[in-house]
């Protein structure tokens, strides 16, 4: 049981960690361009932050338990097998990266419009400003949204089994409710509170490292 706990224990921090460097990926790059082309942005479009919009709106107002389900054709044609952990991995990054989205454009609409104002007047390129201005000044609260992200995910991760993957959640799932097992149901519970508070340490250490506002 021991040794079960502990490979199921890497086997959640593995599916998490990689489905979120995937979704911050994709993510980041559609935050930006709806912070950029939202009405207030540094340039406006109606037509990409419109459809953009919504695509990030309709995937994130699917609960992620009938999503993972649904895209399971996708999942095969992504990595080969609609089962599995690298299966739950493109669930993850496909519920997580319009999640991430919205959270980096939040971030970026935080920034003070006078900093923003300041480098035009200087003459700086759209790139530049949203190189090292946006993102620079959005760091600190960027980092904070990845530790929002990251938790999120870890919960995610307890519906892998539904198609076949490992995890912590997996073995309550198999053995608390398929076995009513409730004593290695709890134990897996416990190690996934103490792996999110974890995650949650040391996440806000390095978010608070980051923000050179503080240095």
């Amino acid at each position: 049981m021991t040794e079960m706990i502990l490979s199921e224990t890497w086997v959640t921090i593995y599916m998490t960690l990689i489905s979120t460097a995937i979704a911050y990926l994709l993510g980041l790059p559609m935050g930006i361009i709806l912070a950029v082309t939202a009405n207030d942005g540094i340039k406006p479009n109606r037509f990409i932050n419109g459809v953009l919009g919504v695509i990030v709106n309709i995937i994130r107002s699917i609960p992620f338990l009938i999503l993972i389900i649904a895209i399971q054709p996708f999942s095969k044609l992504v990595v080969g097998s609609m089962m599995g952990n690298n299966a739950t991995i493109v669930g993850l990054v496909v519920a997580a990266a319009p999640f991430v989205a919205r959270l980096v454009e939040t971030s970026i609409k935080e920034i003070d419009p006078g900093v923003i104002e300041a480098a035009q007047s200087m003459g700086a390129t759209r790139w530049q400003i949203i190189r090292k201005v946006m993102l620079v000044e959005a760091k600190p609260s960027i980092m904070l949204g990845s530790v929002v992200a990251v938790i999120t995910l870890l919960g995610y991760t307890a519906m892998a089994g539904l198609i076949g993957g490992g995890g912590l959640g997996t073995i309550a799932l198999n053995y608390g409710l398929y076995r009513f097992d409730p004593q290695t149901m709890w134990i897996a519970i416990a190690v996934l509170v103490l792996v999110v508070q974890l995650f949650q340490v040391v996440g806000m250490k390095i978010a608070k490292r980051a923000d050179n506002r503080n240095n």
